[in-house]
């Protein structure tokens, strides 16, 4: 996002700098989460020859404002990313007092429907993140970013292509 909050293509360099340890770190768990999760998906690919490549990265803020609250049940990049990672970034300090921009306690977190409950329903699995938690989302997972009610809630999405040598 360029100055005045008009999104963009470009990169915010000074942010990408500042946060390249934690999207090096992200990819390195990523590609670990990755490889546990597809060992035994009856395709006997070798799992040392992946790639897995940052596709997109954005930081996005939640506040209780109309349309802003959440991001409401999706699958990530139309179910075109091999999966993607959710970074819960800490509470927004700067802006003004903890107890005004703390959301703790007013809602948040993520919801996944994943899999099927012993009577063929979706399973629906709710976490209640907290800042620094991760979230690794496989291909075509259904989710939510759950509403807040009061604060402001930051967090820094990851879209990864995943590749296979042969």
């Amino acid at each position: 996002v360029m100055e005045g909050g008009i999104p963009c293509t470009n990169p915010n360099l000074k942010l990408l700098n500042v946060c390249r340890p934690l999207l090096d770190t992200c990819n390195n768990l990523f590609e670990i989460w990755y490889k546990q999760q597809h060992s035994c998906n009856g395709r006997r690919r070798n799992d040392d020859g992946i790639t897995v490549k940052r596709i997109m990265t954005f930081i996005t803020r939640y506040t209780p404002a109309p349309g802003e609250q959440a991001l409401l049940k999706h699958v990530d990049g139309a179910g075109k990313v091999d999966g993607s990672v959710v970074v819960a970034l800490p509470i927004d300090r700067w802006s003004g007092p903890e107890e005004t921009n703390s959301f703790e306690g007013h809602g948040g977190g993520l919801t996944f429907w994943d899999g099927k409950d012993s009577d063929g329903r979706p399973l629906e699995i709710d976490y209640d993140t907290r800042s620094g938690d991760l979230a690794f989302i496989d291909r075509a997972v259904w989710h939510q970013a759950n509403p807040i009610t009061k604060g402001t809630r930051w967090a820094m999405v990851i879209f990864y292509k995943v590749s296979h040598s042969t």
